[in-house]
């Protein structure tokens, strides 16, 4: 059977928002997407447009819609798990100012779903950070309700995943080891880093990846881009290879990194990677059901204090991951939060501007009970293998 969300589960995910809505005194909730920021979208429905925007109305007392535009209401009947589909004219293509007309387009609009709903006296956006300031007036003024940020009913639902989010989330990410073996394969002296960078990207495609949420790349020198993209530059032997892969598969995203040099590694290249390695394998003990986010942070960053390297560490260590490659937690040395089992988390161990280059660690963990499992072999046998050979 193909790993995936079933149906069922998105219905519970709309049983639990309207719960969340009781609490919170909404008489209603919508949740906004596009193709860019999908994730609460694709959460509650399964549907991800492209080009144009998409959102489920969810009544208190009423069942889910979604909502969407012409060009994409196939795609919509294809994906969604919610069948009652309904075109907006405000949800048209996201890229041009002119009117576009669709003829055989069957439009409602937010004040017609408002009356069909009724009694709407409290709504809550989920994405209201996301959209447009004119689809926020359309919204708010068709609803002539009290409008709310509801973003946190859907980040505190998503930070604990389900089996079946859990499988997905590790489709994803061994899909990204197979590309990320190719890239690695890939990064030799005298190619590009588009070159080195497509090997791995075709890799995954062919392995199963829906998409490519990013690579992150740069050589040499631009390895301190931080989130660079690959360009036509040539890979030089002895050059540090930084390079972040996510890949989205049913709507999760899994990232892999691994620090690596190309050719022959440099000794300040080799420290770097080996304070790297070193600083992820202080701060796994912490990974673990119970234990507080904040001293995972403590235990990596105090490595790199140890080692001189503080001024070289620019954000925190971990966060979260599924629909979106980082989504919460994302804790620091001060968050009180405990790690819960059935969270799932990535390193993003890093260090930029040394001499040796810059980079970070990116690998994906399950929270249980027994500690922390990885979702990537890949990156736990590098790592691993680094350290036998010290």
């Amino acid at each position: 059977m193909k790993i995936k969300i079933q149906e069922n589960e998105f219905f519970a995910r709309i049983d639990r928002i309207k719960t969340a809505m009781a609490a919170e005194n909404l008489d209603a909730v919508l949740v906004y997407g596009d193709e860019y920021r999908k994730e609460n979208l694709r959460y509650v429905s399964n549907y991800w447009p492209i080009f144009e925007r998409g959102a489920v109305l969810i009544g208190r007392h009423a069942e889910p819609i979604l909502l969407c535009a012409p060009e994409c209401e196939k795609v919509a009947h294809e994906m969604s798990a919610i069948k009652d589909i309904r075109l907006v004219p405000d949800f048209l293509c996201v890229t041009v100012p002119d009117e576009i007309t669709y003829p055989h387009a069957k439009y409602t609009s937010f004040r017609k779903l408002a009356a069909e709903i009724g009694g709407i006296k409290r709504l809550g956006i989920v994405g209201i950070d996301a959209m447009s300031h004119n689809l926020y007036e359309s919204i708010a003024g068709s609803f002539e309700a009290e409008v709310v940020d509801a973003n946190k009913i859907l980040f505190d639902l998503r930070r604990i995943k389900s089996p079946a989010e859990i499988a997905c989330l590790r489709e994803a990410a061994r899909i990204a080891d197979v590309g990320y073996t190719a890239h690695m394969a890939a990064c030799l002296p005298g190619r590009t880093e588009l070159e080195a960078v497509a090997a791995g990207e075709a890799a995954a495609r062919a392995e199963g990846a829906e998409a490519i949420a990013f690579f992150v790349f740069g050589s040499g020198e631009r390895t301190a881009t931080i989130v660079g993209r690959p360009t036509d530059k040539v890979i030089e032997d002895g050059d540090m290879i930084m390079g972040a892969l996510a890949i989205q598969y049913e709507g999760y995203v899994a990232s892999v990194e691994i620090p690596f040099a190309a050719g022959m590694m440099p000794a300040e290249t080799r420290r770097v990677i080996d304070v790297l390695v070193r600083a992820e394998a202080a701060g796994l003990p912490f990974l673990k059901a119970g234990g507080k986010m904040s001293d995972f942070v403590k235990a990596v960053r105090n490595h790199f204090r140890r080692e001189g390297l503080e001024e070289y560490d620019i954000y925190p260590p971990l966060h979260g991951c599924g629909c979106a490659e980082a989504e919460s937690p994302y804790p620091n040395e001060d968050t009180e939060d405990v790690f819960l089992e059935g969270m799932t988390v990535n390193t993003d161990i890093s260090l930029f501007g040394l001499k040796g280059g810059s980079n970070r660690i990116e690998e994906g963990f399950v929270i249980t009970a027994d500690g922390a499992k990885t979702m990537s072999p890949l990156v736990r046998k590098y790592c691993a293998d680094w350290l036998g050979n010290k």
